[in-house]
């Protein structure tokens, strides 16, 4: 197994980061599209997976259920998303809040073309999620009766319990957790990154963007794009829910922004460019300056 020395795997973050800002914008919105699908099809496997083994607060008070384990499974099946994306060369901007400042520290490209990378590609990865979010609520996530009459089943009551939880962050204490829960979020994304371009081989890859996805997810952290799928789920499965008094009036398109995405993608971006992208260019930048 192939795998590069820690001041080759941040010079090549950088090489990346000079590649992705090179696209014209109506390419990186497509790869952004292709990678907010991808990420949510992640999602969509860990609702599916997850649904009926998390447990209530009666079944964890008389030690019958685990939450853990609920939370091991959902970690364990999301990575998915991350490996085609690294994989097929698809555009995330949760990654690229790493690696286009990482070739913009070491003067490969502008600050102003960063920005417009991750304008593009946080575009696209709204449209790809929330077009998956609406193949799942109208899929998988509901069942049709003989009389053409939709109701949301177990996995979209699941979809919508996970898209209420996550627009629950109502207080400065809420935006607050959020908003580090998002940081120790694409802190393990990025490594995840860096661990995808240190190895050569694809098991390399694979394992070593597998295991710091697993970790983000067990640990209960906030991801934007992730985010962008599950809210938009919960929100369209509920419109198939027939009982008033199930309905969430919390959850709808105005709170996925004002609860949720707005303060979690501040944090992803503090995440990926401050806790990795400027602390491995401080400590690696004298070794990187000597590469060239």
């Amino acid at each position: 197994m192939v795998f590069h020395p820690p001041v080759a795997i941040v010079a090549k973050a950088a090489d990346a980061g000079k590649y992705k800002v090179g696209l014209p914008a109506w390419n990186m919105t497509l790869r952004g599209f292709m990678a907010g699908a991808y990420i949510a099809m992640g999602g969509a496997l860990a609702t599916m997976c997850s649904t009926g083994i998390q447990a209530s607060d009666a079944a964890l008070r008389f030690g019958t259920a685990s939450a853990g384990f609920s939370q091991l499974i959902t970690g364990a099946v999301f990575p998915v998303g991350l490996i085609i994306i690294v994989l097929t060369g698809a555009e995330l901007f949760t990654g690229d809040a790493m690696l286009a400042p990482m070739a913009a520290f070491i003067h490969k490209i502008s600050w102003a073309q960063v920005l417009n990378l991750w304008v593009w590609v946080y575009i696209g990865n709204l449209i790809g999620s929330i077009w998956y979010a609406y193949m799942m609520a109208y899929g998988p996530l509901c069942s049709v009766d003989a009389a053409g009459l939709i109701t949301a089943n177990a996995f979209g009551t699941r979809a919508i319990a996970i898209a209420s939880a996550k627009v629950s962050y109502v207080t400065m204490a809420g935006h607050w957790s959020a908003f580090l829960k998002a940081i120790g979020c694409n802190w393990l994304v990025n490594l995840a990154v860096l661990l995808g371009i240190c190895a050569d081989d694809l098991i390399g890859k694979f394992f070593g963007i597998w295991f710091p996805i697993m970790a983000f997810v067990s640990s209960g952290f906030e991801h934007c794009v992730a985010n962008m799928y599950f809210i938009p789920a919960g929100i369209l499965t509920q419109g198939f829910i027939t009982d008033p008094t199930k309905i969430n009036a919390g959850l709808n398109w105005v709170s996925f922004f004002t609860n949720n995405l707005i303060v979690v993608t501040i944090g992803n971006i503090v995440g990926g460019m401050v806790f990795v992208g400027v602390i491995y260019w401080v400590a690696f930048r004298k070794e990187i300056a000597a590469l060239k």
